[in-house]
């Protein structure tokens, strides 16, 4: 395969999910590696560029959310961004909840069809430019207040340097910011960043709405940009021009 083809990391301690897994989106075009625990992961990681984990909660020594929030605070940029599916059990709504608010941008809860786990990759690899035969993003840039948002670079700028997102971050800020004075239900949020549907219950927007205030209002229990329409969802208030860079 060629070094352009994107490199998937699975992380589980069950022998026979990483070897189904691997198996599976190798035949469906994608590098993939496997690791068995954290310590196995961080030499991995160390080893050669991944573009996207897939990281089971319920592990021995570190679990998986234990890793996630570690990946989050990397110094090093690029692993702090780096793209999270969390696996989860199917009852355990609090660790779909906890990995989402550590960072994760998706999950799939247990037992899940192979198939599906694989729209998911794509689906978040497309997003972020990655999936093979992408089209390249086009040069622009998104300004409100002091912010401004790279749809290039998938790097945002404000007022104190840059703000580290994660891809699900920064495709939620984006789906708001193209889209302003515009309320915006929890589905078509979900529809426009993870392209699916809310299932009953599904808080994963809510919860990542909440990081994203935490990381660009000033005062997040009074946002100012990401406002809640009470039983419609969610606005972003602020004025949003678009300019295009000249390569």
């Amino acid at each position: 395969m060629s070094e352009k083809t994107p490199h998937i990391l699975i992380v589980d301690d069950d022998r026979e999910i990483r070897d189904l897994l691997q198996r599976f989106l190798e035949k469906h075009g994608l590098r993939c590696s496997t690791a068995a625990d954290g310590r196995d992961m961080r030499r991995q990681l160390g080893d050669a560029r991944v573009d996207l984990i897939v990281l089971d909660v319920m592990m021995p020594s570190e679990t998986g959310l234990q890793l996630c929030a570690q990946l989050r605070a990397e110094k090093n940029s690029q692993l702090a961004r780096l793209p999270i599916i969390m696996l989860t059990a199917a009852a355990e709504e609090t660790d779909r909840i906890i990995g989402l608010e550590m960072g994760a941008d998706d999950y799939l809860a247990k037992p899940f069809s192979p198939r599906e786990l694989l729209a998911r990759i794509r689906a978040v690899l497309r997003r972020g430019g990655l999936e093979a035969g992408a089209a390249e993003a086009a040069s622009q840039v998104l300004a409100f207040d002091a912010y401004r948002i790279d749809l290039s670079s998938r790097r945002v700028q404000g007022p104190l340097g840059e703000v580290e997102l994660s891809t699900g971050e920064f495709d939620l800020l984006v789906a708001l910011a193209e889209r302003p004075q515009r309320v915006l239900s929890r589905d078509q949020l979900l529809d426009l960043t993870k392209g699916r549907m809310a299932q009953p219950f599904d808080r994963s927007i809510d919860v990542q709405i909440g990081r994203l205030r935490s990381k660009i209002e000033p005062d997040p229990a009074q946002p100012k940009f990401i406002t809640t329409v009470r039983g419609g969802g969610y606005m972003f208030a602020a004025k949003v021009t678009r300019e295009t860079e000249s390569a």
